[in-house]
């Protein structure tokens, strides 16, 4: 078996506020390695059911957020910029299960650490076949378009409940409890590797058991409806072809599969100038 750990960093034990996962802030160092601690015991946990495959992808940023020499060797690290699957790249790759490390609420949730959905500067709602969905969602359907589940998720007490409403009954771990956007009261890694470890250990068993979630899959042909958060950001991802503009602020486009669909928008954010 091949299992993916994908992930972020404003889900990540301690995180609260924007300082702390931007690179170019003195505090993100110190959270970059709570970040690969983190993953590091998800990884454990996997090797610890008998599955030594084990990719770790790195979605935050630029993809260069992981210490590659403080990562557990029962992995291999996908680290860098601009591949195909973003934040799921590997899942392709054979994989068997997704793991998601780190993860936020989307846009606009209350009580919910760094809430946003793929970028806080562009982005105010995202549906899939209207469907509301966060990075949560919009990446657990492009697994589901290879066939694979999701089989757990760590960060908020507010993503944990969004995934589990919208995924199904995935394992999670809360990490923190938010208590506002930028508050929350946060468990000490050394509870919340072991946490994470343990939770890793059920999930896998489970997929190994066959009682593993189903795969989150949106039936074709898929629409995306991205509502940007203001009236010139639209306007500029309306020069994404074929898509049409459903008012001021939201647009839509329609795409043959979901692997279309997650390509199709990364280009009409990426249209938009910051």
């Amino acid at each position: 078996m091949r299992i993916l750990i994908a992930a972020d960093m404003e889900g990540i034990t301690g995180v609260t506020n924007w300082n702390q996962v931007d690179p170019h802030h003195v505090e993100y160092q110190r959270f970059r390695r709570l970040m690969t601690s983190d993953v590091n015991a998800a990884v454990r946990g996997v090797c610890t059911s008998g599955i030594d495959d084990i990719l770790v992808v790195d979605g935050h940023e630029r993809g260069t957020n992981i210490l590659i020499d403080d990562l557990d060797p029962c992995a291999q690290l996908i680290s860098g910029d601009y591949s195909t699957l973003a934040m799921v790249q590997g899942v392709e790759q054979g994989v068997n299960g997704v793991i998601f490390v780190g993860y936020h609420a989307r846009a606009g949730s209350q009580n919910a650490i760094l809430d946003h959905t793929w970028s806080s500067r562009r982005i105010a709602n995202l549906w899939l076949n209207d469907i509301l969905v966060g990075e949560y969602g919009l990446n657990a359907a492009v697994a589901g378009h290879f066939n694979v589940p999701v089989l757990m998720l760590t960060g908020d007490q507010t993503v944990c409940t969004q995934a589990t409403e919208l995924l199904g009954p995935i394992e999670t771990v809360v990490v923190k409890t938010a208590l506002s956007r930028m508050s929350a009261i946060c468990l000490p890694p050394v509870r919340t590797e072991e946490m994470i470890q343990k939770t890793a250990v059920q999930a896998t068993k489970r997929l190994q058991a066959g009682n593993a979630p189903k795969p989150f899959i949106i039936p074709p042909p898929v629409r995306v409806t991205i509502d940007f958060n203001s009236t010139d950001q639209a306007d500029q991802a309306a020069l994404y072809p074929s898509a049409k503009r459903v008012d001021g602020r939201r647009l839509t486009f329609t795409a043959d599969d979901m692997l279309t669909a997650y390509l199709g928008f990364q280009v009409a954010v990426a249209l938009v100038e910051l």
